[in-house]
């Protein structure tokens, strides 16, 4: 991939298709268009065509030019905010939770055997104790699993036992989860939309959306085409919102910046993530990283909600990596980049309708890679007429920013600065 296309990432650089998509020209007709070409839009799209819909995808860039292609590539179980599910939703809550808890994992699953994604899945992540106090939540989450029947794979870790399983002493303990893991993230996303194209979805890059509306007879407008469809479905973290009001003050981009070092060898290897595991810490501002394919280390984490990016993320973030690893003082850290995440107030992803015919899925609170394609098949399955999950989660009532447009990043900020203080405690 140029630079052009891509900013300058690892997953850019190790991106293993080439296809381009054309530019959206003149009027089109068709079932569902869907905007966006991360993984929400992809994974609809490509969810949609599977059932037989005629498709229209439209990207501003290049698919998987946002989040879906720049994340930590960590496929977690669950979704954010499922303790705000359960409290506003009692117990039809706690049932969609479980019930969705791995679905995004099957559909990725099942997409990379049946149709030969090669995205380095990988299985097994670790959610680590950056505080004592945090093991006491560990344990009563698993044993609560475990006693709710869906304990399978999970496995706590004592503070002795981290050296040995990650290479690092920096943690208390933690616990892992080995139904979760870890992928290539632009080789995933674009190799959905490889597979909805084959289908018969006609996607179009450079093809910014710059007006659309719902109702009876719904349609969207780029700059040099327009497209005609049954249903519209927003795909991902759009902050424009295209004048929707509806998603006013609804979420606020915060950054998120990733480094990676040269392939690691010898000692570094043998000592660091050993049985190559995803993790991530228990802070709210929290550190996450993973061993790639070719053994480099991302190592990445939220530096500031204030939309404002540091001028050398590695030299922000490098100081953070070698204090978990100090084997890796002498590595060279060959890729940094950054990009904007979606953080609702509430954590729980925004999945609804603004109109009749006029959906939206987005807002993953940076636990998208399963959660965009569980919101994917809700949105798709609400468009086909079964709507139960769908209805759930449009009941759920968020908390919208006042001012979003003029102060909510700051609001924001001082907002994850009271946490980033109570981690630091």
């Amino acid at each position: 991939m140029t630079a052009q296309d891509y900013i300058r990432s690892y997953y850019a650089a190790t991106a293993n298709d080439q296809t381009r998509f054309p530019a959206l020209e003149g009027t089109v007709k068709a079932d569902v268009c869907v905007i966006g070409g991360g993984f929400s839009g992809v994974a609809t799209a490509l969810t949609m065509a599977e059932r037989g819909r005629s498709v229209v995808l439209l990207e501003a860039k290049r698919i998987g030019w946002g989040a879906s292609g720049r994340n930590g590539g960590q496929m977690i179980g669950g979704i954010s905010g499922e303790a705000t599910i359960k409290q506003q939703l009692g117990a039809a809550g706690a049932k969609l939770v479980r019930d969705i808890r791995y679905r995004g994992h099957e559909i990725i699953e099942s997409r990379v055997q049946k149709y030969g994604i090669a995205c380095d899945l990988k299985y097994g992540w670790m959610e680590v104790a950056a505080q004592t106090r945090h093991m006491n939540h560990m344990r009563a989450y698993v044993e609560e699993r475990i006693k709710d029947g869906d304990g399978g794979g999970l496995e706590i870790v004592e503070a002795a036992g981290v050296p040995g399983v990650l290479g690092t002493n920096s943690y208390y303990g933690g616990y892992i989860d080995r139904r979760s893991g870890h992928l290539h993230p632009l080789n995933l996303c674009r190799g959905e939309a490889n597979a909805a194209a084959a289908l018969g979805a006609r996607i179009f890059e450079n093809s910014a959306v710059i007006s659309l509306g719902g109702g009876a007879k719904p349609w969207v407008q780029t700059e040099r085409g327009r497209v005609e469809a049954g249903s519209v479905v927003i795909g991902g973290e759009i902050f424009n919102r295209f004048g929707q009001r509806g998603l006013k003050g609804l979420m606020l981009p915060a950054g998120s910046y990733i480094i990676a070092t040269e392939p690691l060898t010898g000692a570094e290897m043998a000592t660091v993530d050993p049985q190559n595991l995803a993790v991530a810490d228990s802070n709210v501002v929290l550190d996450y990283f993973r061993m790639s394919a070719d053994r480099r280390m991302l190592f990445g984490g939220r530096c500031n909600y204030t939309n404002r990016d540091p001028p050398d993320i590695a030299a922000v973030m490098r100081p953070r990596m070698v204090e978990i690893y100090p084997q890796l003082k002498d590595a060279k850290i060959e890729f940094s980049w950054g990009g904007t995440i979606a953080i609702v107030v509430n954590r729980v992803p925004a999945i609804g309708r603004l109109e009749p015919n006029l959906y939206y899925l987005q807002g993953y609170s940076g636990h998208g890679v399963n959660a965009t394609h569980i919101a994917a098949e809700i949105v798709s399955d609400a468009i086909c007429g079964t709507t139960e999950q769908f209805d759930l989660f449009d009941r759920i009532k968020h908390v919208r920013l006042p001012l979003s447009d003029v102060a909510g990043n700051y609001m924001l900020a001082l907002g994850m600065l009271y946490y980033r203080i109570r981690d630091l405690l």
